[in-house]
């Protein structure tokens, strides 16, 4: 469905379920198209982002279907509808993260630490006006590996994607400007979530205007929280987020198909600035205390484990991941978990929602609840399964992976509207 309209125009690059998209077009850019390969993220994306009569929706291009593609696959066979696009406004984007996170195993050679290569493919052929590139905070921490060289002796061979990213821009006539970390509480989102932030501006445009991207996004803060009612000097903490979703406030049988035997959790009163932002329809209207929430499903705890997550609650200091000697003298045969901590802003989410403990009910928290605390609208639905597991695990992105994975939307407002204040002053508007 193409949209017509005068805004700003950016596409999309690892768009996961659209978390980037959704800020960028809330601070009033146009989106083009996205492109993701998993079919799970991209079915979430498709059905909020796309076809939809409001600035909530890409214009996408009749050429372009509408279905999870590999980056690779536009570059082999659109680069002509791609050369069309040249002087792009804006270029965006978040190559997957699991090869740099600490989370993982951080090996060099793994592929997902290049896909960044396809990103400067599509600046070489678009020549787009800006660049924004999101990551976790330790894409900036070289790799290191020890191999023997064809003399026996042992060679250090080191990468380091920061480094290589912005020498690769610089050749293409970019000049990149990076900060690292960007901490997404900083604007109003209640979780810490530090970021490596990239923005760059092509230099023929730099040259008009002379501005830092990060002493802008900084000047600009404090009037964006106080816009949306957010405090200025204090954290959104996460009972602000998300106690209007406690078990306590009414079940319903799951909603959703094949999802029988589970409740599905019904909306509380409303506590605050943060939740009044977030908690409404497309159209603006605010959900009705009582209803019932989209991906709001509950776990089904076994007794014995429902127990054990209690006496954490009452026991342990919220917000500390519990020591292998705790977990084992609970019979926890797991590698992590903590309760979380009600009075300060969530530490990072990750894909396993088995490594949290709500701060005051004893299970794991729910899809919705992952959502608020990265800051997505509650209209906002997420689509395919639940949860995955075992080698699934390589492949599939279900509810959890989407949201855990996603840039939080407010940081990506607060970035747009920076992007767009920096595009008025490099085109003398």
């Amino acid at each position: 469905m193409r949209v017509k309209t005068n805004r700003p125009k950016f596409i999309d690059l690892f768009a996961g379920c659209g978390g980037l998209s959704l800020g960028l077009m809330a601070a009033g850019w146009q989106g083009l198209f996205a492109i993701e390969k998993s079919s799970m993220a991209f079915e979430t994306l498709k059905f909020n982002l796309i076809g939809h009569k409001d600035k909530y929706s890409f214009a996408w291009p009749e050429w372009l279907p509408t279905e999870a593609l590999e980056i690779q696959l536009i570059l082999n066979n659109y680069q002509d509808r791609l050369t069309d696009l040249k002087d792009l406004d804006l270029l965006a984007g978040g190559p997957p993260c699991q090869g740099y996170s600490l989370a993982g195993e951080r090996k060099v050679n793994d592929e997902r630490n290049y896909l960044f290569e396809h990103y400067l493919s599509f600046v070489g052929l678009i020549k787009p006006k800006l660049i924004l590139l999101e990551n976790v905070s330790t894409f900036a921490t070289p790799f290191t590996k020890t191999e023997r060289g064809s003399n026996g002796q042992k060679v250090e061979e080191t990468f380091n994607a920061d480094k290589e990213l912005r020498e690769k821009l610089i050749a293409l006539e970019y000049q990149p400007f990076v900060r690292c970390p960007v901490r997404a509480k900083d604007f109003g989102v209640p979780q810490l979530r530090p970021r490596y932030i990239l923005i760059a501006i092509r230099k023929d445009l730099l040259d008009r205007a002379k501005i830092d991207p990060f002493t802008l996004l900084d000047q600009m803060r404090i009037g964006f929280l106080k816009r949306r009612g957010l405090p200025v000097d204090t954290e959104v903490t996460l009972a602000e987020a998300i106690s209007d979703l406690k078990k306590s406030h009414g079940l319903e049988d799951c909603i959703e198909p094949e999802m029988e035997g589970f409740k599905q959790g019904k909306y509380g009163p409303i506590e605050g600035a943060y939740q009044a932002l977030v908690r409404k329809r497309r159209n603006g209207m605010r959900i009705k205390t009582g209803e019932v929430a989209d991906s709001h499903r509950f776990p089904n705890h076994k007794p014995a484990t429902a127990t054990r997550f209690q006496q954490i609650i009452d026991n342990y200091r919220p917000g500390i991941q519990l020591s292998q000697e705790e977990l084992q003298s609970l019979g926890l045969n797991k590698h992590r978990i903590a309760p979380l901590a009600p009075n300060e802003a969530c530490h990072t989410l990750t894909s396993l929602p088995d490594d949290l403990i709500h701060y005051c009910e004893p299970r794991v928290p729910t899809v919705r609840e992952y959502a608020r605390i990265q800051s997505f609208p509650d209209w906002f639905q997420f689509k395919s399964k639940y949860t995955t597991g075992g080698d699934r695990r390589k492949t599939e992105v279900p509810r959890y992976t989407q949201v855990a994975n996603a840039v939080p939307p407010l940081l990506a407002e607060a970035l747009g509207e920076t992007l767009l204040h920096i595009l008025k002053k490099i085109e003398g508007n």
